[in-house]
């Protein structure tokens, strides 16, 4: 098949978030099974073009929205896919193509989707439409005709729209089936109707079983009601979607998709996340060879002052700091923690000020004991997942998660709360007889989040052997792309057998 993936991020160009390493892996592995993929992004400011080798493709572009006509240009870089990389072999053949939307108007400013003070930019509608509508454009002007257009999440959810409503007549793009990935549905794009003629969606959408959301356009709405078939990125948020409380106002139009609406799991880019090869560690290992793994957890012990000592355990986060991650209720467990548990704790994260501060300030009150970074470093995060014992992700939900499945790779044992991608990548620990790959509670309070880690730390003293048992469960877990490719495979295939309907 010849798929076009468009969206607002993609390691290793730009990242905020979980999107980004879909959008990086997701590609790569769909290559490596025989598919012809290209990516289209926005060209933002904080794009490396140089790093990243971004070479001049198309100047000018013309892109027609509702009421007006944009002019940009395009620039393209390719990455190699995962077999090319694993096997030293980056032929040219092998790389996928990069596309970059550049637009001086929408895309040269601080931020992909705020500005330095965090206020959403007011012409969010208007970019990520422009955007959208460019994304298709390209496969115009380039001939490059595909099968399936993936859109993911809000900011590129009308591209299944425009397909309907633009080009259900195009030779072209007419064939096109559409699929929109749902990476988090508390993020819906919802703006003034004002926006309405400029998307180019007309009147006749602007209603309540389609775009219309209390007088404003809902952009993820509208995009699930018009895609062929709809995924998110795990079968309990899938689940969990269907609901009231799990839906976000959307779980009406998710049941209405039936047997269209699916869950799929992500994968771990085992290229980036491996212990055996990963250049940004102190030492490297396997499971038939945990030195390594002590190597790491003494030098992040060093590096953030903490008492060195291979016998305490360490419990790592890396994480947003934000709500929807739980790090309220690991915020009010923490003294009653340390208070009572001999235990390390190390922070990596930026997010919301009053978390940053609350984080920030702990090792100065617990010297020796916690470490925090409030920033984000790439390599500061693999440390955090080879050096640690265990890690901690207190979701309040989370639709699939990646760090646990970094942490199951490098032997790091995941305490988590059993919500979507968490609930089905970890395995519950079992006292009797060692089985497991992590610890789960379920109620969403710091009270269950305390008695976890403390059923943790007192299975790392206590159990030691169910510890190591569980390290090689945990490392032996396959959560490899390639799983989850095979299955968007299977969800192209439906989505243009809903299309040819």
């Amino acid at each position: 098949m010849k798929i076009v993936m468009i969206a607002s991020e993609c390691v290793p160009f730009v990242k905020t978030g979980g999107l980004a390493d879909v959008v990086g892996a997701l590609p790569r592995a769909l290559k490596d099974l025989g598919h012809e993929v290209i990516v289209v992004l926005p060209r933002y400011a904080v794009v490396d073009g140089v790093r990243h080798g971004l070479k001049p493709f198309l100047s000018p572009m013309g892109v027609w929205m509702g009421n007006a006509e944009e002019w940009c240009s395009v620039q393209v870089a390719e990455e190699p896919s995962a077999a090319a990389e694993e096997s030293g072999d980056i032929a040219k053949s092998d790389h996928i193509p990069v596309y970059f939307i550049e637009s001086q108007k929408y895309f040269n400013r601080f931020g992909l989707y705020h500005d330095a003070d965090f206020y959403d930019y007011l012409d969010n509608a208007q970019r990520f439409g422009f955007f959208t509508r460019a994304g298709l454009q390209l496969c115009k002007d380039t001939g490059f005709i595909p099968d399936v257009v993936h859109a993911h999440d809000w900011q590129t959810a009308l591209a299944c729209a425009y397909l309907k409503i633009w080009h259900w007549n195009d030779p072209m793009l007419g064939k096109a089936a559409s699929v929109l990935t749902l990476h988090n549905l508390a993020y819906q794009g919802v703006y003034p109707a004002e926006h309405l003629d400029y998307l180019g969606l007309q009147r006749g959408n602007f209603v309540p079983s389609k775009f219309e959301a209390h007088g404003r356009i809902n952009f993820l709405k509208g995009g699930i009601v018009y895609a062929d078939v709809v995924n998110t990125v795990s079968p309990t948020y899938a689940r969990e979607s269907l609901t009231p409380e799990g839906g976000y106002g959307l779980a009406p139009y998710l049941n209405d998709k039936g047997e269209n609406y699916w869950g799929i799991l992500n994968g771990c880019d085992n290229v980036e996340w491996d212990p055996a090869y990963d250049q940004s560690i102190p030492a490297q290992y396997s499971p038939d060879d945990l030195s390594g793994k002590t190597a790491c957890k003494r030098a992040l012990q060093e590096r953030f002052g903490l008492e060195v000592d291979e016998n305490i355990p360490v419990f790592g986060v890396v994480s947003r700091l934000v709500g929807q991650k739980g790090l309220d209720l690991l915020a009010q467990a923490m003294p009653d923690i340390l208070a009572n548990m001999r235990l390390q704790f190390v922070i990596l994260g930026a997010g919301e000020k009053y978390l940053e501060i609350y984080f920030g300030s702990l090792p100065g009150r617990y010297p020796g004991r916690v470490g925090s970074y409030i920033g984000y470093s790439n390599e500061l995060a693999h440390r955090i997942e080879a050096g640690s014992d265990f890690f901690v992700m207190p979701s309040l939900f989370e639709p699939c998660g990646l760090n646990q499945m970094y942490s199951l790779k490098y032997g790091t044992l995941p305490v988590v709360r059993a919500t979507g991608g968490l609930e089905d990548t970890v395995q519950q620990y079992d006292e009797r007889t060692g089985e497991g790959n992590g610890f789960k509670f379920w109620e969403i309070s710091a009270k269950a989040l305390y008695y976890t880690v403390g059923w943790a730390v007192s299975t790392y003293y206590d159990r030691r052997e169910h510890i190591r048992k569980m390290i090689q469960s945990a490392m032996d877990q396959d959560n490899s792309w390639q799983k989850s490719a095979e299955a968007y495979v299977k969800l192209y295939e439906r989505a243009l057998e809903v299309k040819q309907k």
